[in-house]
């Protein structure tokens, strides 16, 4: 019996596609130190981004730094994500990276950046599969909002009580498991007994479409990258009908 001498398309390096990938990411700024920030954050270098970050606070502001090189380098592994050219620990590794790049930030001007609006987020009550969840903070974090992160396996109660402490523009929830998925409507119906009107967009593999437009407050978030345009939209006073009519269907 003769095999394949070819395994081209039986075995592949993915570290070695990420690398390329990194290597020929997008320039984000034609000012060298920012578009060292930038890269910092791609490649999801946390030992050298201090320096980094130090040095280009000598000639620019806190504010130039965060807005013109940390944010649009998360945004560049956005969009490597949304290719399928990086996973999961890339892009954890590089929101940490720019984190800790905002906090040195922060830290020069003596107060934190101000955020947009608040996002409560969370995976649903017996439900402990957060990998969605934690990619959505990531993205929602480099875009400028505040992620009210509750966890995994979040009783019902506590993400209603969440939302009336911190009044979010948007909720979202997570849910991997069928048994866990029926926690979503649950939610919305306490909120909406309440009169907390806010757009819930509801994710995860377990999730359709079908069954997150079947209740009020609704919104099937099919790609977890989706999540900072739907906040944005959800800061500009969208509904949640118009937001589900916009991203759903």
């Amino acid at each position: 019996m003769e095999y394949p001498t070819d395994t081209s398309n039986i075995f592949t390096r993915f570290d070695i596609n990420i690398e390329v990938a990194r290597q020929e990411a997008r320039k984000v700024s034609d000012d060298v130190l920012l578009q060292k920030v930038a890269n910092c954050v791609v490649e999801g270098d946390d030992e050298e981004i201090e320096d980094v970050v130090k040095e280009a606070m000598k000639t620019k502001s806190p504010m130039e730094v965060i807005n013109e090189g940390l944010i649009p380098g998360m945004n560049e592994v956005s969009r490597l994500w949304d290719e399928g050219v990086y996973f999961l620990p890339q892009v954890i590794v590089s929101s940490d990276t720019m984190i800790a790049g905002i906090s040195l930030c922060e830290e020069k001007m003596g107060k934190p950046v101000e955020k947009k609006a608040k996002v409560v987020t969370h995976t649903a009550e017996g439900d402990i599969h957060d990998i969605g969840q934690v990619i959505v903070n990531a993205l929602l974090n480099a875009s400028g909002f505040e992620v009210i992160n509750l966890g995994a396996d979040v009783p019902v109660d506590e993400v209603v009580e969440a939302c009336k402490i911190h009044k979010p523009i948007m909720v979202t929830g997570t849910a991997l498991m069928t048994t866990t998925m029926t926690a979503f409507p649950k939610i919305a119906a306490k909120l909406k007994q309440l009169n907390l009107i806010i757009p819930f967009v509801c994710g995860g593999g377990a999730v359709s479409e079908e069954y997150v437009t079947s209740f009020d407050l609704g919104i099937w978030g099919k790609e977890a990258s989706q999540a900072p345009g739907m906040a944005e939209d959800a800061l500009n006073k969208a509904s949640w009908t118009e937001m589900r009519a916009k991203w759903n269907g």
